[in-house]
């Protein structure tokens, strides 16, 4: 039998019951782990040179390898145009690569439980409860460029994406979101204390240390944002691993580091 004729042998398992899914899923898997890296087609590649910076940033062999878990994560993820947004092939790849530069250690099944991506023209609202100290509460709505919601969705601006892929760029939502959704997916043994644990005491003590600079006022490297908690902290810190990754090495080794083998990635190291 044809490694054709095995992936559609899965996809047709994969609708039955759940446990007929899982092995699906697996078989697809395992498939796609002994075929050859699929590279995209050109005009796709020309789109993501065109538009993304850290595809042009990216050596050969890391866009090789992202490219790949691209192409998995389009035929993954269902993206969904919000407020008459009509999503294009340039918003499907950039989100997909940009996201997949998160995933050359954990792989592309991670977000096998992700449910869709939402995307609206621009920043958007969403809805908030805030009790006073009396115990009020009171309804609110927060206009936000991304949010994740669990392991279910991830909600972006595509204003704020367009703004995360030009050159200079410091800011970046699909790395800050999908950063958290693998946070969320990871049983939050990204950003939650874990006493004893190396990563999670280093995390500590750069998260400590960002909220005692803002607090006096310093200018940081890592954006004040992620003071609020370590799951910012950290969502925050994936931005500048990407964005600043030369200044991150410099002046936060360890951190670095850390985001290294996480991310598997060195962009330091990019020309």
């Amino acid at each position: 039998m044809t490694a054709r004729s095995l992936l559609l042998l899965a996809a047709c398992v994969a609708l039955l019951t759940p446990a007929w899914r899982a092995l699906g899923r697996w078989l697809v898997r395992r498939l796609r782990a002994r075929a050859a890296p699929r590279r995209l087609a050109a005009g796709e590649r020309a789109l993501l040179a065109q538009w993304c910076t850290l595809y042009r940033r990216a050596p050969p062999s890391v866009r090789t390898a992202a490219e790949a878990r691209t192409d998995e994560l389009l035929a993954q993820l269902r993206f969904v145009g919000c407020a008459g947004l009509e999503i294009t092939a340039v918003m499907r790849l950039t989100i997909a690569f940009q996201a997949s530069l998160l995933l050359g250690r954990l792989g592309t099944a991670i977000c096998e439980e992700l449910g869709a991506v939402l995307v609206y023209p621009d920043s958007f609202l969403a809805p908030r409860q805030r009790v006073d100290a009396a115990g009020v509460v009171t309804e609110t709505q927060e206009p936000l460029s991304g949010e994740t919601q669990g392991t279910t969705r991830i909600v972006l601006s595509w204003a704020d994406v367009r703004a995360g892929l030009g050159d200079g760029a410091h800011g970046n939502v699909v790395l800050h979101e999908f950063a958290h959704y693998l946070d969320h997916a990871l049983d939050r043994t990204l950003s939650a204390p874990a006493p004893g644990r190396s990563w999670h005491q280093l995390l500590s003590r750069e998260y400590a240390a960002l909220r005692a600079a803002v607090d006096r006022g310093e200018p940081t490297l890592i954006d004040p944002y992620g003071a609020q908690a370590e799951a910012e902290f950290f969502a925050v810190a994936t931005e500048t691993f990407f964005a600043e990754p030369v200044a991150l090495a410099a002046r936060h080794a360890e951190l670095y580091a850390a985001l290294a083998r996480i991310y598997a990635l060195d962009p330091a190291g990019w020309s």
